[in-house]
């Protein structure tokens, strides 16, 4: 996969880079802030898609990369690892946030607080605590990944 003979990898990377760790702060906001839930309900939806697709196009755009140039395959190997990683986890973070923006309510912004909701009970902490741990672990595998990446490339 390339443009103008620019391998896409380094090209969808970033979007990863970035999308990832600003969808796993918008998570935990979400997950701490019932105030704010009003707000970032449609944002963590829509981030968390957003980086679970650019992390599949990335993993795929890798492994292109890789076809065309196994003779990277001994610096990579740990990145490739670690990317294969965050796909999944972003893939899990994709459904703990639908499970979250469903089940955690909160106040609204209005004067007459129409929109609010009230979290589903149990299910409601549950959510809570899952979306916790699949924002700190996409947090810490974008970290994992990118760090690997970068030294594969820059020694």
């Amino acid at each position: 996969m390339e443009i103008n003979g620019l391998p896409m990898h380094p090209l969808i990377v970033h979007a990863v880079v970035v999308m990832g760790p600003l969808a796993a702060l918008v998570g935990l906001a979400y997950a701490f802030v019932p105030k704010w839930r009003w707000l970032l309900r449609w944002p963590l939806v829509v981030l968390s898609v957003v980086v679970a697709i650019s992390a599949l196009l990335a993993v795929a755009a890798g492994e292109s990369l890789l076809d065309a140039r196994p003779e990277l395959e001994p610096l990579v190997a740990e990145h490739e690892d670690w990317g294969e990683l965050l796909r999944s986890v972003s893939l899990m973070f994709v459904v703990t946030a639908m499970l979250s923006a469903w089940a955690l309510g909160g106040s609204s912004a209005l004067a007459s607080d129409r929109g609010a909701r009230v979290s589903r009970g149990a299910l409601g902490w549950v959510a809570m605590a899952l979306l916790v741990a699949a924002s700190v672990a996409l947090l810490v595998l974008v970290f994992l990944a990118g760090d690997s990446g970068s030294r594969a490339v820059w020694g």
